[in-house]
């Protein structure tokens, strides 16, 4: 039987995806308008995707560094695409105290500007490079709408800045980048996404150019979900990033930027979880196993407890003095991946009772079963369902199309990827957001078009990715 608190995800996606959000205590509204409150749950789940990505980052050679969160107005300026870019959601600090400001100060956005502004003044040799920092912080954007970990005015994220004596070098640095965002997604997450370019009118403000990782949810609507990006030498120069290069001339920089945010948590909700609640990855779980006593069987509970403990599995006893009923559909919403009832009946016949969150089935276990092995394969099990599950229905809403009118028809029954070629000239990639909205979401690179423009009918450059998004 479904969770009553939960309205069903077939019936209305967005009360769904707050009723889940909610059921499961992973955040909530605070008075701070267009702010949220991360709850333990969710603030779990961020630390659990923190812990992987900076070690990945640190495996590729990134350190972490921290800039202050207040930037100079003048600061701002010296890279004007940048401040034009992000001028409506820009917040500014006006006042210190009882006193006016001499000049007002921006409340990040992002920062780019903040560390080509200390590169400035540490690049001075080709010897000196690369650098390549990471930073873990909030940022703020003044969001008109706003939901919960999709869209809020201060989020969460990282952003690794780099800076690097070649063009070749920085370009390189962009795509791995990319692909490091790419295989968390689908290794951890299991989120299958797509990669490719954004279009000159998608790109990130001051880049050459932004490659995308793009998710498709539940409902059809894609999610842009991380982003990596080569400034080459537009910051250098701006911000005079300038060092002597191993011919000993004089010689501006190349840059990247790359990020990814709180949105990852709205991911995994609206691509995994269904009516019954959350529904998490193993991997990225916080919590992974939980065992549930039922009568007098300490014994046998505090055994699978600690093997599974002492085998680094996330496993917790659910001891509170509530019925069994009740703790199975806590679990259940709060998304723990294995649920492992034993109780007095059971090792009478000596079985356990485990339950898989990603399909609900129940299984019966020899207790003299070793458990850890038996915990560690499910869990893959599990992992790899979850992301087939997820690329099947992915692959059932990406469509093909070389016209228009089967466009908006797809769009207004049954959204999803869209792949339909592009000639590059920007009217046409504009014009087709008239139909609910829809945009690029990046150019698949490796994909020569097959057909004319979708839009003009003239010859196509481009073999593109269309969506609603979030």
């Amino acid at each position: 039987m479904k969770n009553e608190a939960i309205t069903s995800r077939d019936v209305d996606f967005a009360k769904w995806y707050t009723d889940v959000v909610t059921a499961a205590r992973l955040c909530c509204y605070s008075n701070v308008k267009g702010c949220v409150v991360f709850e333990p749950a969710g603030y779990a789940i961020w630390e659990k995707m923190q812990s992987i990505l900076d070690k990945m980052f640190k495996d590729t050679g990134h350190q972490n560094v921290y800039m202050p969160m207040l930037i100079p107005e003048s600061l701002m300026k010296k890279e004007a695409e940048l401040i034009d870019g992000f001028a409506p959601e820009v917040a500014w600090v006006t006042r210190g105290g009882d006193k006016e400001l001499d000049e007002r100060l921006c409340v990040r956005p992002t920062s780019e500007t903040l560390f080509s502004d200390y590169f400035s003044n540490v690049v001075k040799s080709y010897r000196d490079l690369p650098l390549k920092y990471n930073q873990w912080c909030s940022v703020m954007r003044w969001e008109k709408t706003t939901r919960p970990f999709l869209r809020s005015r201060e989020f969460l994220w990282q952003e690794g800045h780099t800076v690097h004596a070649t063009q070749k070098e920085a370009e390189e640095e962009a795509r791995k980048m990319l692909n490091v965002y790419k295989s968390f997604f689908e290794d951890y997450l299991a989120i299958p996404v797509i990669t490719g370019r954004k279009t000159e009118k998608e790109k990130f403000a001051g880049a050459e150019y932004s490659l995308t990782v793009e998710a498709l949810m539940y409902n059809g609507v894609a999610l842009q979900s991380g982003t990596s990006h080569y400034f080459g030498q537009k910051f250098s120069k701006a911000y005079d990033i300038s060092f002597v290069n191993s011919e000993n001339k004089q010689e501006y920089a190349y840059q990247t930027s790359w990020g990814c945010t709180t949105r990852m948590i709205g991911a995994l909700i609206m691509v995994h979880s269904d009516d019954f609640g959350l529904v998490l990855p193993p991997k990225i779980a916080p919590k992974q196993v939980v065992i549930v006593p039922i009568g007098n069987v300490s014994s046998k509970v505090n055994q699978v407890y600690e093997a599974l403990k002492n085998a680094n599995i996330s496993v917790y006893i659910d001891d509170t003095n509530k019925s069994p009923g009740y703790k199975f559909k806590e679990a259940e919403v709060n998304g723990i991946p294995i649920r492992i009832e034993i109780g007095e009946r059971d090792l009478k016949n000596n079985v356990y009772t485990i339950a898989r969150r990603d399909t609900q089935d129940k299984m019966q276990v020899d207790a003299e079963v070793d458990i850890v092995s038996y915990v560690n394969s499910l869990m893959e099990e599990i992992q790899t369902n979850l992301y087939n599950r997820a690329k099947e229905r992915r692959d059932k809403m990406t469509y093909e199309v070389d016209n228009v009118a089967d466009m908006k028809k797809i769009i207004d029954n049954n959204p999803g990827f869209i792949i339909a070629d592009w000639c590059g000239n920007a009217d046409c990639e504009v014009s087709l957001k008239d139909i609910n909205g829809l945009k690029s979401r990046c150019i698949l690179e490796n994909e020569a078009p097959v057909h004319n423009c979708v839009v003009c009918g003239k010859e196509a450059k481009h073999r593109v990715v269309w969506g609603i998004q979030y």
